[in-house]
């Protein structure tokens, strides 16, 4: 199987969440990520004349699953069959296939096949799918920020966002909620100076007064301007130690720091 770049659209749920569609080029199929309302999606299906093969889900919040049950009752009025993935760590009931680091996602139907990160922090069986084009990481890593530590500790964010740092520059970032442009007003208070973070503050700003999506962005450009990717930095160890007047032992510490700034910001 050759892993050929789906098409991927964005569909707009709730105030700023994404729902991302997968198709193929060659036939009518589509994969979901993270459907948290099904009347949308439903809608994008109608107006473009789908068939919903796939359903995959990142974790259990309700924004990110809260339409699976309507889609599969609407698959099955439509005599389709849907597959739901998911993370094996979390309690989904809907799950098909349970997923965990290293395994692979074949979707034939979309000539694609995306392979399975861990990546506990928001939650404890947080995942993520990717490929050498790009990375479904739902609350995450967001463009110029990440999420809040609801059932993991600083260390295990820590870590997903490092393992997230570390694929190929050019990977996009498919994340699922539009909060870049209050991300990046706590970047420039975490590194005032940092010229490619202006510049991006910039750009993105024009694009939400064009109300413009800003995602996806890609792994390079967040490792220069995003605090959460940017720990070993001396500019962020500075301002971290700026903020708590401690200084911090690893750069886990120094992550624990901004994140307790942001949740506060």
């Amino acid at each position: 199987m050759s892993n050929a770049h789906p098409m991927v659209t964005a569909i707009n749920a709730f105030n700023d969440n994404y729902i991302w569609a997968l198709a193929s080029k060659n036939n009518n199929q589509i994969a979901l990520v993270d459907p948290g309302d099904a009347a949308v999606c439903i809608d994008y299906i109608e107006r473009n004349n789908l068939t919903l093969s796939t359903i995959l889900i990142t974790h259990h919040h309700s924004d990110h699953v809260g339409g699976i049950e309507k889609l599969l009752e609407y698959a099955k009025a439509n005599a389709w069959s849907v597959t739901v993935y998911g993370p094996a760590n979390e309690r989904i009931s809907q799950l098909d296939v349970t997923l965990k680091e290293n395994d692979i996602v074949t979707l034939a139907e979309l000539n694609c096949q995306l392979n399975v990160l861990d990546l506990p922090g928001h939650t404890k069986g947080h995942i993520a799918y990717y490929n050498n084009d790009m990375v479904f990481c739902g609350d995450t890593l967001f463009s110029g920020g990440c999420g809040r530590l609801f059932e993991g500790t600083p260390e295990q964010m820590h870590s997903s966002l490092t393992k997230l740092a570390n694929l190929p520059k050019s990977t996009l970032i498919y994340c699922a909620h539009e909060y870049t442009q209050a991300n990046l007003a706590f970047a420039l208070a975490v590194e005032p100076e940092n010229f490619d973070l202006h510049n991006y503050a910039e750009q993105v700003k024009f694009k939400r007064q064009q109300s413009q999506a800003t995602i996806p962005s890609n792994i390079g450009l967040e490792r220069k301007i995003n605090p959460f990717l940017r720990c070993q930095e001396p500019t962020v160890k500075l301002a971290a130690l700026a903020y708590t007047n401690q200084k911090q032992g690893s750069d886990s510490d120094v992550f624990a720091v901004i994140r307790a700034w942001k949740d506060n910001f």
